[in-house]
């Protein structure tokens, strides 16, 4: 199985490399259109702000070959967000895959949310054998409204997605590469999706 993880210098991309790894798989780092065009899976990371992200990704022409993709595509992060129609980080157009909006949590709320919180309404062969209200890895400031493509959600001063799908493309908020066996088990799933 090809699995192709995208470099576009907005990600933190080793640590998803090295838990593929842990798995048993093998992940390449590319950029290059035609390499991730051919993967069977593709992971889509993302740390750092929304509208550079964005930039990074047009400048690589990924803004068109992203939400073309036909295998299963997996969003992390920041990359879930930019998979989004809007982030108001930035004030950014997404890749408008998920009809979602990425708003800032409340100032009344410590942002960024680090740390470890609880997922739940899972809805998806995604978390096969994860439980309702399993803990995994969250970073963000940002978060996606809950809408109809969410597939599991998280409280953090509001309800919030957590797991989004549509189609071939799936998101995560939390870092599954962070999130202990729960995070590799997730991962997983997505590998024999």
């Amino acid at each position: 199985m090809k699995i192709v993880i995208i470099d576009y210098g907005a990600g933190n991309i080793q640590s998803i490399k090295f838990a593929i790894e842990r798995l048993g798989y093998t992940a390449i780092l590319s950029r290059d259109a035609d390499e991730i065009k051919s993967a069977n899976k593709v992971i889509f990371p993302g740390v750092g702000e929304a509208s550079s992200a964005m930039r990074m990704l047009k400048s690589a022409g990924l803004d068109k070959v992203i939400p073309a993709l036909e295998q299963p595509v997996l969003g992390i992060c920041l990359g879930m967000q930019l998979m989004c129609t809007y982030c108001e980080e930035g004030d950014t157009e997404g890749l408008g895959i998920f009809h979602a909006r990425v708003v800032k949590f409340s100032n009344q709320l410590k942002v960024p949310q680090i740390g470890w919180n609880r997922i739940h309404d899972l809805k998806s062969d995604l978390f096969k054998g994860i439980s309702e209200g399993e803990f995994v890895y969250l970073v963000h400031s940002y978060y996606v409204k809950e809408c109809e493509e969410t597939i599991a959600s998280t409280e953090y001063g509001v309800e919030y997605t957590s797991g989004i799908q549509k189609d071939n493309f799936y998101g995560l908020q939390f870092h599954p590469e962070k999130s202990s066996d729960a995070g590799e088990k997730i991962l997983e799933n997505f590998l024999k999706v």
